[in-house]
This record gives structure tokens, sequence and C-alpha cells, in this order.
């Protein structure tokens, strides 16, 4: 299970990079397209499935399916290059960062590990646990978590998905229609 996580985490570097130096639009949108669903496996695989979720709906599906629609209303560039020439100090800062990032790794807690901080720090993780049904009466102690103790929030978020598809469906149905 371990070399999978590792192999997705590979897969979405390498298709981020890809996406921000191709300079063939259709190219970049199919491995962006790619990388949100490397993603979604990514989040899936750390246990954070309702993440996994939204990132393969939103991400892999509505964008990409936005920005080629986009493209096809549009004119395609013709250019000789398909790679975009790299900014040497642009990639030293990526490298350098890259590298803060990877040493900050060892001092991360394990998934599932029963020492972890949060895992281990009883008075709020606990009570969650142990409280949420009698408080709720919602089983799923995630659920209730969304949908009882964090309710106004999700309510926030739940109208701004919402709204967005309703502007989506608008924009491409006057496009249909002219």
């Amino acid at each position: 299970m371990e070399y999978v996580a590792y192999t997705l985490a590979v897969f979405v570097v390498v298709t981020a990079v890809a996406t921000a130096l191709l300079r063939d639009v259709l190219a970049a949108i199919v491995i962006f397209g790619a990388y949100s669903l490397g993603m979604a496996l990514l989040y899936t695989l750390l246990l954070a499935p309702d993440v996994g979720l939204t990132e393969a709906v939103i991400g892999a599906g509505v964008t990409t399916l936005l920005l080629l629609l986009t493209i096809a209303k549009t004119v395609r560039p013709s250019g000789d290059r398909t790679i975009e020439r790299i900014d040497p100090r642009a990639l030293f800062a990526c490298g350098a960062l890259a590298v803060v990032f990877g040493l900050t790794l060892p001092g991360l807690p394990a998934v599932g590990d029963p020492n972890a901080p949060i895992v281990s720090y009883d008075a709020v993780t606990g009570h969650y646990l142990t409280q949420s049904y009698a408080e709720t009466g919602v089983e799923n102690t995630v659920t209730a978590v969304l949908a009882a103790y964090r309710g106004f929030d999700t309510f926030g978020e739940a109208t701004v998905v919402f709204a967005a598809g309703v502007a989506a469906l608008v924009v491409l149905r006057r496009e249909v229609l002219t």
C-alpha cells in the first residue's frame, strides 16, 4: 500500500510539472485532468474519501469539461514550441521549496498512527467520538461533525457549489442558444 501512495505522489508531481510546462492548451488540459484524478486517488488512499470524491467531480470532471468547452469555442494558437522555457531562478526556487517540504515529511506521523497528536488529544477527538451520537442522533461521526457541529460551514460550502453549478449551467445554456 505504501508503494501505491509513493507512485501516486510521483505521478501527481510529474503531471503538475507537465501541465505547467506544456504550451499546447489541449495537452495541458488533458494532463491537468489526469493530475486531478491522481489527486483524487491519493486523497482516497489517505483516508479522505470525501475530499477525493470532491476532487474527482470538480477537478477531474467539471473543470476539465469546462476547459475543454472553452478551447472548443476559441482558436488554438499554433506555436513552434511545445514546452515552455524554464527560468533557472524559478526552477531553483521551486527546488528549494521542494527540499524544505521534503525535510518536513519525516516529522509527520504515519497515516493511521494511534500516537498521532490529533488522535491522542482526547479533549476534542474523544469528545466527538464518544458524544456525537448522544448529542446529534447521527451514527456516523464524520457526518455528525459535518452536518451538526459544522452545519453552518457545510451549508455555506454547499451554497457556493450550488451557485457555481447554476452559473455554469446558465453560461452553457446561453452559449448553446446563440
